[in-house]
């Protein structure tokens, strides 16, 4: 199931960029069945929190009706940053994976070194790589009309 998980969050990623949003989105999981799916929606929304982690999360609380998300497994395009990372760890996702890494602001590997601290009383177990070339591929496309 990862494999047809990322697939559709980069659909979704491809969907944001065409409505002007950073092409990033998010599946959440839970035994399997996609509960959640959502995309970058900061410009649109005007809100810096709206973020595809944050607003797929919101949208699984929604669903399941609770915020301890710690039977879920959310798939990402890019590597959270220190605000998503934040909520993934507040909501308890119990696997998180991920395309490419984001030099800038990741707060896995790349910036930050958050999700593998072992200080935390819930361990995320984090999988990284999953469509990495096509995730960059979108993100490189997306920013190089901006710049």
């Amino acid at each position: 199931m990862t494999k047809e998980n990322m697939k559709l969050a980069l659909e979704e990623a491809r969907a944001a960029m065409e409505l002007n949003e950073v092409p990033i989105a998010c599946v959440i999981t839970k035994e399997d069945q996609v509960i959640a799916l959502a995309h970058n929606t900061r410009n649109s929304d005007m809100h810096i929190t709206s973020h595809a982690e944050i607003n797929a999360i919101n949208m699984a609380i929604d669903v399941l009706k609770r915020n301890v998300l710690d039977d879920c497994e959310m798939y990402v395009t890019c590597e959270p940053c220190l605000m998503c990372t934040g909520a993934i760890l507040q909501a308890r996702i119990k696997r998180l994976y991920y395309g490419c890494n984001e030099p800038k602001f990741g707060a896995h590997v790349s910036k930050y070194v958050l999700l593998a601290n072992e200080n935390y009383n819930h361990k995320i177990e984090v999988y990284d790589g999953y469509f990495d070339e096509e995730s960059k591929e979108l993100l490189s496309e997306f920013f190089k009309d901006k710049r």
